[in-house]
């Protein structure tokens, strides 16, 4: 028997995986819920038990069909609001929309803010999301957002998985990154490199090319840090750099895996060791078709957020480094 205001977990279709996982891991049952479509293609949810008074936890990532996951988060969001709910939280491991996350030109949408605004509108009380495209994003809400971050599982695959780390060189494939790298080349206390893209302007259709700013790579493996992999370009053009500049050896560690438009063969064909990413998205297709692929299991740092926001604990404290020597293991799975 569940007692009032016990930890509650559903899920719409974006990464039920990822939230069965959560829920075993809490070692509680997901609440029964189907979420279908009628043939107009509207979304329909039912919550097959009572939410009443309880400390509610919806898992959706924004991924695969991002409107249709989006809009099954607002309705399930809502449904729990009107059936009494004391506090929903949204669980959005990757954020929806978050590339659009300022006005950098005329007429461009903020959708990010959008988003956030349907979040609060729907019933939304709490949101737990992780490694936002922009930290900005967490201002766009007037409700608590916690930003949990995948570099302690990062660290822990570099130094349990990449050999040679200790002459590792950690790079940013664009200028936005460099908070990013510096930060995990200091606790690592290795060198770090900026990577610049540009085109020569004075052709018509020149290729882009990347420059290595910052760092020198040659004789050592290199890894490439990044928040997220949509097409592949970026991933494509700056491997090829660092081999093309003397690296012993190239990884990729990427936070989300959209992975929504790539031949997933070419990965195979490039120089890089591994291609590592968190399973914020559902990777297991994927994963299929190349070998290079591995995954990171970012369940455990979820379970343990919504552990401490039920209990009301510190979240900070889960990265700390003598709790994320205790919290911060390292699922990984590949294809063989």
């Amino acid at each position: 028997m569940y007692h009032n205001n016990s930890i509650r977990i559903l899920t719409g279709n974006s990464h039920p995986e990822l939230a069965q996982t959560v829920a075993e891991r809490l070692n509680i049952p997901l609440i029964p819920c189907t979420v279908s479509k009628f043939s107009n293609g509207e979304i329909n949810v039912k919550i097959s038990e009572s939410v009443r008074d309880e400390d509610v936890f919806i898992i959706q990532s924004g991924c695969g069909d991002v409107n249709d996951n989006l809009m099954e988060l607002l309705i399930l969001i809502s449904a729990c609001k009107t059936a009494s709910a004391r506090r929903i939280t949204a669980v959005i491991p990757c954020f929806p929309y978050a590339r659009n996350d300022k006005k950098d030109k005329s007429r461009a949408p903020i959708t990010a803010k959008l988003v956030a605004n349907m979040l609060v509108v729907a019933g939304c009380d709490h949101v737990i999301t992780i490694d936002l495209h922009a930290s900005q994003i967490q201002g766009f809400f007037d409700i608590p957002v916690d930003n949990l971050w995948s570099e302690p599982l990062m660290l822990t695959y570099i130094k349990r998985r990449i050999p040679g780390w200790e002459n590792s060189i950690i790079v940013s494939p664009d200028a936005g990154g460099a908070k990013r790298v510096t930060a995990i080349a200091d606790k690592l206390n290795v060198e770090f490199a900026l990577i610049h893209r540009k085109r020569d302007r004075k052709r018509e259709n020149a290729p882009e090319r990347m420059e290595i700013l910052v760092g020198d790579v040659k004789d050592k493996v290199a890894i490439l840090v990044d928040d997220m992999i949509d097409t592949g370009r970026t991933l494509t053009l700056a491997a090829n750099t660092l081999h093309e500049k003397g690296a012993k050896a190239v990884y990729a560690l990427v936070s989300h895996g959209l992975l929504s438009d790539v031949n997933l063969t070419l990965i195979d064909q490039l120089p890089i060791v591994e291609l590592v990413v968190t399973n914020t998205i559902p990777q297991t297709n994927k994963q299929k078709k190349c070998s290079k692929l591995v995954t990171i299991d970012v369940s455990p740092t979820i379970a343990e957020s919504i552990r401490r926001t039920h209990n009301g604990e510190s979240i900070s404290l889960l990265f700390n480094e003598r709790d994320r020597e205790e919290t911060g293991t390292v699922l990984v799975t590949k294809n063989t």
